[in-house]
């Protein structure tokens, strides 16, 4: 077998063993579908013969010159009109038949797909942050919605009929071995030419199907890139350069699917062409047979008609084959996705946690960023439950990823992390971050009503709980003057309110979350100075008894901390308070609040100084130069 035919029948065993294991909760629908579809198979075989009947008895009237006038009371009217009743009863039976059979299918393969999406959607969501740096938003989304949807179309439109005929054709080449076995050689070879094609044409359909899938899944990455972007996009005038990419996507992901197409397109003319040439064969030597008397004009009518119904099959084949080939392509790249492993799981016998103080421990952390340069090395630090901490270093540091690995969104390559004596690695996932409340620079919102923004922080939160939460982080006022108050429905990603606004609404789902931990990752970035004040006023009240890890460059966030450390090359190389550390003129630490207080001098109302009088800002200025 050619490795291209390997790699389609890999691919069509990868796609039945994904759908497979949601087959099991639907057997008896399905055994309902397989017994309508045999009904329907045997009322296929059936139909042909109170045809044969029919001439048979017309045939024999004209032989005894009874002549073209029958008796209605006579032999010949009674079987014509038994023959006609039958032809009747076998079309309606197997309407029926090929109706419940289809519905029964359509029905197995809604919920299949159902099943399914959600499986691979659930699974998707418990994928590391490593995979989701990676993968294309629009490509993961065109896995989950449009090549499910495929599959589940093919199922029905393919899948069910391609059953039917196999079964169909089975058992009419058995029916026409006996009738013939001459003529049923000619079906025979057709049969064997046909399989001949499309084990050729097959695997090159499913290579450009998945081709044509691949390209298709990149362009709405790409399309959904652009639309994210839309402002930077129409303020650079980018519309040009993104649509020349949209069109060079879109046309090739247009080539390749006309290749599938015209590779499919090519199987199905080749069969019609071989069902051709076998009906004329079929009808010279059967005519002969007839003319020196070997079977009757009947049975040629009989064998004929089987032919017909048994050529269907194989041009159906041909045609659902394009079509399975192009579901597999899909099939293939859900496999792909749910192949992805999972980084991070719940282990064995994971226990939840029970109420936590809040004491956090990194102890001897190790680990490599996303290119293998080293990160940390055996970094340890304690965080005592209440306190106020905040964590700073250049950019690359690891800030970010060091919370990463307190919420297990992912993990280092060794060391642990204790909250109260929990190792995180032994408790669930769910009740470790029920633990946390997360404050990020980007205020993330859903396209829902205010209260229940505010709501996901804890889901069977009151309505009385929200707006305390709201009151609580200063949004109440404005979240009252919306259109429709707490029950506004934001716009996507909350982009019809303002910076300060989302963070306020981020804060009070923060706070209705009422977790012992609290982690800032740049929660004031990107703000003005009155809107950043707002919200640092809203953070006081979200950190006030509760463990505080701040990550910042906004020095207004830093007032009220108890102790500030300092990340370079994978360890703390400072540890204090804020005052201690600002007075040591060697501090990296008093360096850069220098640098931050120069850079926002005469632009800030407030200053910050952490020592309050006049003296140490006279000795900060006499330090400018070692920061230097």
């Amino acid at each position: 077998m050619s490795s291209k035919s390997t790699l389609s029948v890999s691919a069509l065993r990868r796609t039945l063993r994904i759908i497979t294991p949601h087959l099991g909760q639907h057997r008896w629908l399905i055994i309902g579908g397989l017994a309508a579809l045999l009904c329907d198979v045997v009322f296929r075989i059936l139909e042909p013969w109170p045809i044969k009947i029919a001439v048979d008895a017309v045939t024999s009237a004209l032989g005894a010159q009874i002549g073209p006038t029958l008796g209605v009371g006579g032999g010949v009217g009674a079987t014509l009109a038994a023959a006609a009743i039958g032809l009747a009863v076998i079309v309606g039976g197997r309407a029926v038949s090929n109706y419940a059979a289809t519905i029964g299918f359509a029905l197995v393969g809604a919920r299949v797909a159902t099943q399914l999406r959600s499986r691979v959607f659930n699974h998707v969501q418990a994928l590391s942050l490593r995979y989701h740096s990676r993968a294309s938003i629009g490509d993961t989304s065109q896995r989950l919605v449009g090549d499910i949807g495929r599959l589940q179309e093919v199922a029905v439109t393919a899948g069910l009929p391609l059953i039917g005929n196999v079964i169909t054709l089975a058992v009419l080449l058995v029916v026409m071995v006996i009738l013939d076995p001459v003529l049923s050689a000619i079906v025979l070879v057709t049969a064997g030419v046909y399989g001949l094609l499309s084990k050729v044409a097959t695997p090159k359909i499913t290579q450009a199907s998945r081709s044509t899938r691949k390209g298709e899944g990149r362009l709405v990455g790409s399309a959904a890139e652009a639309l994210g972007a839309i402002r930077v996009v129409q303020a650079y005038g980018l519309e040009g350069t993104v649509a020349k990419d949209f069109a060079d996507g879109n046309e090739r992901a247009l080539k390749a699917g006309v290749r599938a197409r015209r590779l499919a397109a090519g199987l199905e003319r080749s069969t019609d062409v071989l069902v051709g040439i076998s009906q004329a064969l079929v009808l010279a030597f059967g005519s002969w047979q007839v003319l020196r008397g070997a079977m009757s004009p009947g049975d040629l009518v009989l064998f004929l008609l089987y032919l017909k119904i048994a050529m269907k099959p194989l041009r159906d084949m041909a045609k659902y084959t394009g079509r399975i080939a192009r579901a597999t392509a899909s099939g293939e790249r859900i496999a792909d996705l749910l192949d992805e492993p999972v980084e991070i799981a719940d282990a064995p016998g994971a226990i939840g946690m029970g109420p936590v103080s809040g004491d956090v421990v990194f102890d001897r952390v190790t680990s490599a960023d996303g290119h293998g340069t080293p990160l940390f090395d055996d970094l340890e630090l304690l965080v005592p439950a209440g306190q106020k901490i905040g964590i700073l270093g250049a950019s690359g540091a690891g800030k970010s990823t060091l919370m990463s690995y307190l919420l297990r969104l992912s993990q280092p390559d060794s060391g642990s992390i204790f909250i109260d004596g929990y190792d995180t690695r032994n408790v669930t996932r769910s009740s470790l971050r029920s633990n946390v409340s997360v404050l990020l620079q980007e205020s993330v919102l859903f396209a829902a009503s205010v209260r229940e923004n505010i709501r996901y922080g804890r889901l069977d939160a009151t309505d009385s709980e929200v707006e305390a939460a709201a009151r609580a982080a200063h949004a109440d006022e404005f979240i009252r003057s919306l259109p429709d108050g707490y029950d506004t429905i934001l716009g996507n990603r909350g982009d019809t309110l303002s910076g300060g606004q989302r963070q306020r609404l981020a804060i009070a789902r923060a706070l209705v979350r009422n977790a012992p931990i609290v982690v800032f990752d740049e929660a004031t970035s990107g703000l003005d100075p009155q809107t950043r004040s707002q919200v640092t006023r809203s953070v006081s009240a979200l950190t006030t008894g509760r463990t505080s890890i701040v990550i910042t460059h906004d020095l207004s966030m830093l007032r009220d901390l108890d102790r500030v450390v300092w990340l370079e090359g994978g360890r703390i190389v400072e540890d204090g308070s804020p005052d201690t550390l600002t007075r040591d003129p060697r501090s990296r630490f008093a360096t850069w609040v220098r640098a931050q207080e120069n850079e926002t001098r005469g632009t800030e109302t407030n200053e910050v100084s952490f020592e309050g009088d006049s003296r140490m800002e006279s000795q900060a200025q006499s330090r400018s130069e070692v920061g230097a």
